[in-house]
């Protein structure tokens, strides 16, 4: 697995508010060239976060506006077989990513394809390069069955959409490090806002933890580092403790949450743990309106120096954190959109000038 130092780099996390996947390119490349991403445009159906990883899944059906899960289909059990048939090739049998169900196609993923035509063509290649997919926790509760009941809650489905995203993960893995650049691969967890309320009451914190471990090691079967972005609070120990590699987190609402748990963010940064301190906010737009970059600096140094009295050096802090917003901007007019990545990046800038 390469390691990485993103010393203060700004990077960007997921959506754009555009129907334009070239001039969303353009618009990462100028803000995060040190680390682009590819995007994500919801204002395309299929770029719903569980729309877009969800082909290749046994048993899908889709009626009118619905698509769910259908086990009592015709075929059903044929689907599950081959299914499984293919995760073994792929993972046992020496079969190729390429082209299985695991791969997606550019008619899914437009944006993965234009970030990876882009970054071809520069002479000089960037720092890192950052992938993304949506969470297993927030995928099996967001797919549903015929009755409506989340595929987690069914031990064969949930099994199945757990092997399903680690390989789709594996395989942006794959493709982004033909660049010979360091992989990040965020797994994007909403859901874990949730965790422990009533919505979520028979979710274990041993279910989060393998589901987050079995996608954690498919990366780093193929030599990435994995991460996790929740843009809320959750028990930030499910992450600390895990053996993933960056933690993304809402800095400007939730900083003070997750300090609860200073030992383990500590111990986590100890064994070259990454946070992704989300400290541009990417809602409600006023707040976003009225925010200015110095403001924001001071913030974030006032953080800093809250890390650096858990016991953490200056120096691994420095070399620890990436600059990020709180979350994606998919939702936000694309003026604010803009705003927040010019912060973001301005932020970087000063941060790594210190």
């Amino acid at each position: 697995m390469q390691t990485f130092k993103p010393s203060g780099r700004a990077a960007l996390i997921g959506s754009l508010p555009m129907d334009d996947h070239e001039k969303a390119a353009e618009l990462v490349l100028k803000y995060a060239s040190d680390i682009p991403l590819w995007v994500q445009l919801p204002a395309y159906r299929a770029e719903g976060m569980v729309a877009q990883f969800l082909p290749g899944m046994p048993g899908v059906v889709t009626e009118g506006d619905k698509t769910f899960i259908d086990k009592t289909k015709d075929g059903f059990a044929e689907e599950i077989l081959s299914f499984y048939e293919d995760y073994l090739m792929v993972t046992e049998a020496g079969g190729s990513l390429e082209g299985s169900r695991f791969a997606m196609t550019g008619d899914e993923a437009r944006g993965f394809v234009e970030m990876k035509r882009r970054i071809a063509a520069l002479a000089e290649k960037p720092d890192a390069v950052k992938g993304q997919i949506t969470g297993p926790i927030t995928f099996a509760t967001g797919v549903t069955d015929r009755d409506g009941r989340a595929v987690f809650y069914d031990d064969e489905l949930r099994d199945a959409a757990i092997k399903h995203l680690a390989l789709k993960a594996a395989w942006q893995t794959r493709e982004l490090k033909t660049f010979g650049k360091p992989v990040m691969v965020f797994f994007d967890e909403p859901a874990l806002a949730g965790f422990g309320s009533s919505a979520f009451l028979t979710i274990t914190k041993e279910d989060v933890k393998d589901a987050l471990a079995e996608m954690s090691r498919a990366v780093h079967s193929e030599g990435g580092l994995s991460g996790v972005h929740v843009c809320a609070n959750t028990e930030w120990d499910l992450l600390l403790d895990s053996d993933l590699d960056v933690i993304s987190f809402d800095a400007y609402f939730f900083f003070d949450k997750f300090m609860l748990y200073g030992p383990r963010i500590k111990a986590f940064m100890d064994r070259g743990g990454i946070l992704a301190v989300g400290i541009v906010p990417t809602s409600p737009a006023d707040v976003i309106a009225e925010e200015t970059v110095d403001r924001l600096f001071e913030r974030l140094n006032v953080q800093l120096e809250a890390l650096k009295a858990l016991g953490i050096s200056s120096e691994r802090i420095k070399e620890q954190i990436l600059v990020t917003p709180s979350c994606g901007t998919g939702s936000l007019p694309l003026d604010l959109a803009v705003k927040v990545l010019d912060m973001t990046r301005q932020l970087s800038d000063r941060i790594r000038n210190l």
